[in-house]
């Protein structure tokens, strides 16, 4: 029976890829990096910024490496301060399962000051319990450690959550700790998004399908 409702953060409560995809071309160009969406898609997409740094840029010193992710993201914040929405039909969703009494998590790669920038910007801050950054774990998407943790802290069974994820790295990580995933296709395609291992895709949480399949699963 479901349980639980776990979210990613980054393109599936927001479609904030467009503004990531403007801030790693503008300070990529510099380092001889073209960036265009089949290249960002591949190095850069729901990925850690440690791991695109360390492949990106391998001339940078570890230093250089935290402080150019470091401006990258206060570059995505300034950015992003006067354009995050949440994705359509989230707020109601949202009621929809805090009302049947799910618990409702997130697990995301963004670092901590961009979640705590996020949460705080779409008014979402006291929503989620857990909240798992992956930057504070020895691992992070696509290793399932994240999810894994998550589950261990709401003291359930991968069988008894739900995961939304938009990236193919987000959905290999859930899909790996076992949990039934949903692809948000803000950033991937359908094909993309089932291959990687999810069970259906949405648009955006305005979908009908999404309360059908809750409804079954309590019902199972």
């Amino acid at each position: 029976m479901l349980k639980a409702v776990v979210f990613d953060l980054d393109g599936t409560l927001a479609h904030t890829d467009p503004i990531h995809f403007q801030v790693w071309q503008t300070l990529l160009a510099p380092h001889g990096h073209s960036v265009d969406q089949v290249f960002y898609d591949r190095f850069i997409s729901g990925r850690l910024n440690p791991d695109i740094v360390r492949d990106l840029l391998p001339q940078f010193s570890v230093d250089e490496g935290i402080a150019f992710s470091a401006d990258k993201e206060a570059e995505f914040r300034a950015l992003a301060a006067n354009q995050l929405q949440r994705m359509p039909g989230l707020t109601d969703f949202l009621h929809h399962i805090e009302h049947q009494g799910y618990a409702i998590a997130l697990v995301t790669n963004a670092p901590r000051p961009n979640t705590e920038f996020m949460l705080k910007t779409l008014a979402l801050s006291n929503i989620f319990e857990p909240v798992i950054i992956a930057d504070d774990l020895p691992r992070g998407k696509p290793d399932p450690l994240p999810y894994q943790t998550a589950l261990d802290q709401l003291e359930l069974q991968p069988s008894e959550a739900l995961v939304f994820e938009d990236s193919p790295t987000g959905v290999k990580a859930a899909v790996a700790a076992g949990i039934p995933t949903i692809g948000v296709t803000s950033t991937h395609s359908d094909a993309t998004l089932c291959d990687f291992g999810a069970l259906f895709t949405i648009p955006d949480f305005t979908d009908s399908r999404l309360l059908t399949y809750i409804t079954k699963q309590v019902l199972a």
